[in-house]
């Protein structure tokens, strides 16, 4: 049945918005909706125009039989630095501080709308680059790779520290905690990750790195390449580091367990973030 333009116009918006990075024909929208493929083009140029004055992302027309339309979702500059200034006030808190100097987070992970504030702010620094799937470690890490994934289209995969007979077999590697400085095993399930992939790697909070290099060595045993790491949160202050090409979105600067203090900035993401 034929809708009204108005109509089409917001169905073909949800119907963008849900299905990030996947290329959608013309005709398919012309067939939903009974209309000719020059009132679709029509409509696609009012959606892009309007994406892009927003910052919502792009819309990407690819000519051809076998092209179409895609949605790519991307954030500028100063909106993602309204997020995160936003999600600094928030962890500003002494509340947050555990023992160790680690800082609580599990409401914030736990919350769906941060979430997918950080999962689109991480996926629009890889929109330029072929990522495959999304990696992390259980289980902090599990629900932003989880919302980063969903911005990128692709499968996220989860390497844990003990294995689950529902995993199948697994692939194990040894690591050295940059915390704690003991030897500690990750696996990972065969089934997980295709040989060849482009793996993000996500996590929650980056302190010492053992971890992100644990991943980086299990990434490199499927025979595959680490295209990126991103973590929501680093402890500036840790001088004992075992990883630097990263991006985080927070920086924990300074934490004082004596007064119970903490102090939250900026992270890298906006030393390397383009518009």
């Amino acid at each position: 049945m034929k809708i009204k333009r108005s109509e089409r116009l917001v169905d073909m918006t949800r119907y963008l918005l849900e299905r990030p990075h996947r290329l959608i024909s013309l005709t398919y929208f012309a067939k939903r909706y009974e209309s000719a493929k020059s009132s679709i083009s029509e409509d696609l140029s009012i959606i892009k125009k309007t994406f892009e004055d927003r910052g919502t992302g792009i819309v990407e027309t690819l000519p051809g039989a076998a092209g179409g339309v895609k949605y790519i979702p991307t954030i500028t500059k100063e909106n993602a630095r309204e997020i995160i200034e936003e999600m600094c006030e928030i962890m500003n808190s002494k509340d947050r501080l555990l023992p160790g100097g680690y800082v609580y987070l599990s409401d914030m992970l736990g919350n769906p709308e941060i979430l997918q504030k950080i999962g689109r702010v991480i996926a629009a620094q890889y929109v330029d680059k072929k990522v495959d799937a999304v990696m992390t470690v259980a289980t902090k890490g599990v629900p932003i790779a989880q919302a980063v994934a969903t911005y990128l289209n692709v499968p996220f995969v989860i390497v844990r520290r003990d294995s689950k007979i529902t995993e199948g077999s697994t692939v194990s590697i040894n690591y050295v905690s940059g915390s704690s400085d003991r030897v500690e095993k990750m696996e990972l399930s065969k089934r997980s990750l295709p040989r060849g992939s482009k793996v993000l790697i996500v996590d929650d909070f980056l302190k010492g790195g053992g971890t992100i290099n644990g991943m980086r060595s299990m990434i490199s045993e499927f025979e595959s390449e680490t295209v990126g790491v991103t973590v929501f949160a680093e402890a500036g202050y840790n001088s004992k580091r075992e990883v630097f090409d990263y991006t985080s979105l927070i920086r924990v600067n300074n934490i004082d367990l004596k007064d119970h203090s903490i102090s939250v900035g900026l992270g890298n993401y906006f030393d390397s973030s383009t518009d």
